[in-house]
């Protein structure tokens, strides 16, 4: 495969240029055919633009690999913001040891004075050596969150690419897996973000103060710098009826009975906490409204 020129940013120099460029090589021999948008077209970087570079891999898809060493990470976000949406990306997560790293996909508001910022996220916390990555899931509304939501990834993220997807319409959000649902928050009287523009970010950092195991297990430095990857982002706007002349509308369908399936035994499997289950939490107040509605 051709591999287009790469240069090393200086945090790579102390490691060996060969294994870089090895693990591109790695990340990219899966990537499809069908010529894809450009990723750096669509992102700028947020911070850390020194642990960041793009990668074509000869055939129209590029790569973003973000890394992070005990300096500090990086992250990027979307240029364009959208009010509901269909956004998906493929990731591969930091492999072997990536206790203490947390990776991320998220949308977020540019407004983040308080009570004023919307977001909802996943969270990829990292583990020792041969555990499961844990997701880590959440929605803020006008700067409230603690809307947690955990689950335990039932394949290696760290093996191939595989599609996370948001897809936020006026009904709903849903987090999606390779298509397939995990979580559904609805606009049902509820808070729910309606007002505000979302970009899509990500990022790699360090949180071993929380990360992994409730912050026991920390970063092991000695296997820096890490490394995660990003590739094929796309959305589908939406523009609720009516509307415009040749808009783009995507602002989904209600569920279909074999998605309400998938999300059934996905969560049955899978979910490790649900706020709305955590009775001792909310013993004072009572559950969240929408907890408590069907």
């Amino acid at each position: 495969m051709a591999m287009a020129a790469l240069s090393l940013p200086s945090w790579c120099r102390h490691a060996n240029a060969m294994a870089v460029v090895a693990l591109l090589l790695m990340a990219t021999a899966a990537a499809p055919a069908a010529v894809q948008a450009l990723l750096q077209d669509d992102v700028n970087f947020m911070w850390g633009q020194d642990h960041s570079f793009f990668h074509n891999d000869g055939n129209g898809v590029d790569m973003l690999a973000l890394c992070l060493d005990k300096t500090h990470g990086s992250g990027f976000r979307s240029k364009a913001a959208y009010l509901y949406g269909r956004f998906d990306i493929d990731v591969k997560l930091v492999a072997n040891n990536s206790a203490g790293t947390v990776t991320t996909v998220y949308l977020t508001t540019d407004d983040v004075r308080p009570g004023h910022h919307d977001e909802v996220d996943m969270e990829f916390l990292g583990n020792v050596t041969g555990e499961p990555y844990t997701l880590h899931t959440n929605i803020f509304v006008d700067s409230v969150g603690n809307r947690e939501q955990q689950f335990r990834l039932w394949f290696d993220p760290t093996a191939d690419f595989h599609t996370y997807s948001f897809e936020w319409t006026p009904k709903n959000i849903i987090f999606l897996i390779d298509g397939r649902p995990i979580r559904v928050h609805k606009n049902d009287g509820v808070a729910f973000p309606t007002q505000r523009r979302m970009r899509l970010d990500g990022s790699l950092w360090n949180a071993d103060d929380w990360a992994t195991q409730g912050g026991r297990v920390k970063t092991d430095w000695t296997q820096a710098p890490f490394y995660a990857y990003y590739r094929n982002f796309r959305v589908t706007p939406c523009a609720p009826p009516p509307s415009p002349a040749g808009a783009a509308v995507y602002c989904g369908d209600d569920e279909a009975p074999e998605s309400a399936a998938a999300l059934r035994r996905v969560r049955a499997e899978h979910l490790l906490y649900d706020y709305c289950e955590d009775q001792n939490r909310f013993k004072a107040t009572g559950l969240p409204k929408e907890c408590t509605t069907d």
